[in-house]
């Protein structure tokens, strides 16, 4: 049993299993894990089932209370898809096979921890500073726990008052999904009524990743890691086994065929007729640039690439020294505004425009936020702009509405007054979907500065309060993404934001609102397919064989007529 009588726990038992993930994933989470444990200064036993799990025993010299305990293990769960959190997730009934126990399936639990050593590790046990050292190197996945937590509470909060007899309907926050093919991916069991083999399983993996745009280089990264970072699909390097180099290239060749994702940057690409007779696929969303039809021998060179450059170069000169300092007195939402404009920034200098196309749902992706919030603040934008974003045609159908971006006239002597800023400006990243805009815009401001700011530079140039400020400074310098030195804020350079985003989940939260409006257009265009007036052929509007114009009267017409009809009824 894991717990004691007091429901306190004297022992972290970590269960790697293999119902859950492949020996394979459960061998490499009990390599990560004991890397991680070793690094926070924990000593561990460790043993190993017939079946092939494992158990990772962290002995405590001062008992955790069962919701800390708890909490350490599900964290760890974040970092090893293969660990069974439910032996402390059960205060009554949660307990663990010891080393030598039988085994049901036959045999016994073999200890690999000598037996000395391990003796050594249970009678001296762990102090609390190594358990604080370990809490600290899992401060992102705790502090995603706790956020579902809250969710799942808000959630119950609206179930329960719209249970009540008048009570509103309120829609409740979505949590996140995580789409079945990642959990293969990441652990390699599959449904074998659905994917008869290890291939089948592999390939609708790889169709997966190929429709959400992945290069093959990432999936190789993800395979097998890189530099620095753990491999994120070792389930589906299980998959593979030692076949990954030969097959990978060819397989992943297939799934761009299938998904029609194929951008012939890869020798082993099957290519479809058209792509060999040299014909260029369009663009799959519609905000994209059309190509030049061969009309004129050169692009205008007003709206060149370089020029588009300069042009975003000057508004985000203008943007820090004039139009966040307007943003900052519209109240409330006046930071989800300066992103917004971010975000317009960003577009342009992608599609390299200055008329912008893009729709609710985009924004919406690209700030973290919702796309009924994005129409209620792009008006406000442009009426905020000074000119420097105006709607030009509204949208119709499957296009959105059309905003013309342009540096006004009295700021074009400021903007040629300011050096440019290095660095790449951003909209909300996905780590900052976690931590919130207030935190995203204060590590804006420490990464683009011109020197490392203090805190009192930070109040100022944000506009932030100190004490909203002081707290998210903290949170960021847990998590390693910041450091103080010398009383001035600085980017931990080593620090992976991508990396960070998925241990905070905001990757998979990312993934499913862009799955959610994936489904949401696609309902959208079958319902214009349906109830639109269907394009007529100049045939079905015009029939050559018959004369459907009516002439008009010629001069004198009606004495002709009467001219020539008269005889006819004098003879009636």
């Amino acid at each position: 049993m894991l717990h004691d009588a007091d429901g306190t726990v004297r022992t972290l038992c970590l269960d790697l299993d293999t119902s859950k993930a492949r020996k394979i994933v459960v061998d490499d989470d009990a390599r990560r894990l004991g890397d991680l444990l070793r690094a926070a200064g924990i000593a561990y036993v460790e043993d190993e089932s017939p079946s092939g799990g494992r158990h990772l025993y962290v002995p405590l010299q001062e008992p955790l209370i069962a919701s800390e305990a708890r909490q350490l293990v599900e964290a760890l769960g974040q970092r090893a898809a293969s660990l069974d959190p439910s032996p402390h997730q059960n205060v009554v009934h949660g307990c663990i096979r010891v080393p030598g126990s039988a085994h049901k399936a036959g045999g016994h639990q073999s200890l690999i921890t000598p037996l000395t050593e391990a003796y050594g590790i249970l009678t001296r046990r762990n102090p609390a500073t190594a358990v604080a050292a370990l809490r600290k190197a899992l401060a992102p996945e705790l502090y995603r726990a706790e956020q579902d937590r809250r969710r799942a509470q808000a959630r119950a909060a609206a179930a329960t008052s719209a249970a009540r007899p008048g009570a509103g309907h309120e829609r409740a926050p979505m949590g996140r999904e995580d789409s079945p093919l990642r959990v293969v991916a990441r652990t390699g069991v599959y449904d074998t009524t659905r994917y008869t083999s290890d291939s089948e399983a592999r390939m609708a993996v790889l169709n997966h990743l190929a429709a959400c745009q992945w290069s093959v280089d990432q999936v190789r990264t993800s395979i097998t890691g890189c530099a620095g970072t753990q491999a994120a699909h070792t389930g589906l390097a299980a998959l593979y086994g030692a076949k990954a180099d030969r097959l990978l290239p060819i397989e992943w060749a297939k799934a761009q065929a299938f998904t029609g994702t194929g951008t012939g940057n890869t020798s082993a690409a099957v290519k479809s007729p058209s792509q060999r007779a040299g014909v260029r696929k369009a663009h799959n969303y519609n905000t994209s640039p059309t190509s030049l039809t061969g009309g004129s021998p050169k692009a205008d060179p007003a709206s060149s690439q370089q020029s588009i450059h300069q042009l975003v170069n000057d508004l985000e000169n203008i943007l820090y020294a004039v139009l966040d300092h307007r943003l900052q007195t519209l109240g409330r939402v006046s930071i989800s505004l300066r992103f917004l404009i971010r975000a317009v920034f960003a577009y342009m200098r992608t599609n390299q425009t200055t008329l912008l196309d893009v729709g609710c749902r985009s924004f919406a992706v690209a700030l973290g936020k919702d796309h009924v919030t994005i129409a209620r603040l792009l008006p406000m934008l442009e009426a905020a702009s000074a000119g420097i974003l105006t709607r030009v045609d509204r949208g119709r159908g499957r296009t959105a509405d059309t905003y013309a971006i342009q540096l006004p006239a009295e700021f074009e002597s400021l903007a040629r007054e300011l050096t440019w800023r290095k660095g790449k400006i951003h909209a909300i990243r996905p780590v900052f979907r976690v931590l919130g805009d207030v935190a995203a815009l204060t590590y804006e401001a420490i990464e683009r500065g011109r020197r490392s700011p203090t805190t009192a530079d930070l109040v100022r140039s944000t506009g932030i309060s100190r004490r909203a400020l002081t707290d998210h400074l903290a949170r960021m310098e847990a998590l390693g993404m910041i450091r103080r030195h010398r009383d001035r804020w600085q980017i931990v350079a080593t620090t992976n934001l991508a990396h960070l985003a998925d241990r905070l989940g905001a990757t998979a939260d990312r993934q499913a609102q862009i799955n959610r409006y994936r489904r949401q257009r696609a309902a959208w265009h079958a319902w214009l397919d349906r109830h639109l007036t269907p394009q007529l052929d100049e045939h079905e509007l015009y029939d050559p064989e018959v004369d459907e114009y009516w002439l008009p009267p010629l001069e004198h017409e009606h004495e002709l007529q009467h001219s020539l009809w008269h005889p006819a009824r004098t003879a009636a």
